[in-house]
């Protein structure tokens, strides 16, 4: 194998959205680092076969409904 090439593989830890912690092996970020998930299989509707929700993240959905709030029926 070529030396150098290869990125550095470390133990990191993931929170879920629930706040569940692990710890795996990955090359994000730095050694230590921890990663905070937004979406994963406890809260997307493909794992969990639920319907759509979604979530106004800085006032976009909002914004579209005004915007087509005489066409739009909820």
């Amino acid at each position: 194998m070529k030396k150098d090439i290869h990125p550095n593989y470390h133990e990191i830890k993931v929170v879920m959205t629930d706040g569940t912690e692990y710890t795996t092996r990955s090359t994000y970020g730095e050694p230590g680092a921890v990663l905070h998930l937004d979406i994963d299989s406890k809260t997307h509707p493909a794992w969990t076969g639920g319907g759509q929700h979604l979530i106004d993240r800085g006032g976009r959905v909002s914004r579209f409904k005004n915007r087509y709030k005489g066409i739009l029926q909820s």
